[in-house]
């Protein structure tokens, strides 16, 4: 089994905000298994979380979490989100960025010869913006 690549695609989703000199945030799902943000800033179950350089200390974007230190109302905290409660990464001066579905991380799809699975023809790939 391959390794999720949500991890991965954070990783240069960032670098290339970045590289723009645009300001990267997080879209989490404040309600997802291990988050643990101050409540009186979620709006709707959500939290958008500036994570440019001036924002936050010590970023780490790992492979199972995002942790760093931000300051809430002044207050510095050290926060660790779980990658699967993060549900997009964008530029705020534009919105550019990626957006990440709740399919299983790291799942692949069934090769099309192997028994029990389905043809149904070529693939279809459509266009994201």
């Amino acid at each position: 089994m391959m390794t999720s690549t949500r991890p991965y695609l954070l990783r240069a989703i960032h670098e290339w905000i970045k590289d723009n000199h645009l300001t990267p945030h997080l879209l989490i799902d404040a309600s997802a298994d291990g988050v643990d943000i101050p409540s009186r800033y979620v709006v709707d179950g959500q939290l958008i979380l500036n994570i440019s350089p001036t924002a936050v200390r010590d970023l780490d974007l790992g492979n199972d979490a995002v942790s760093c230190n931000v300051r809430f109302a002044g207050v510095a905290t050290r926060i660790d989100i779980p990658l699967a409660a993060i549900k997009a990464i964008y530029a705020k001066e534009n919105g550019k960025g990626i957006v990440f579905t709740d399919d299983e991380p790291g799942k692949t799809p069934p090769d099309a010869d192997s028994p029990g699975s389905s043809s149904r023809g070529r693939p279809q790939l459509k266009l994201v913006e």
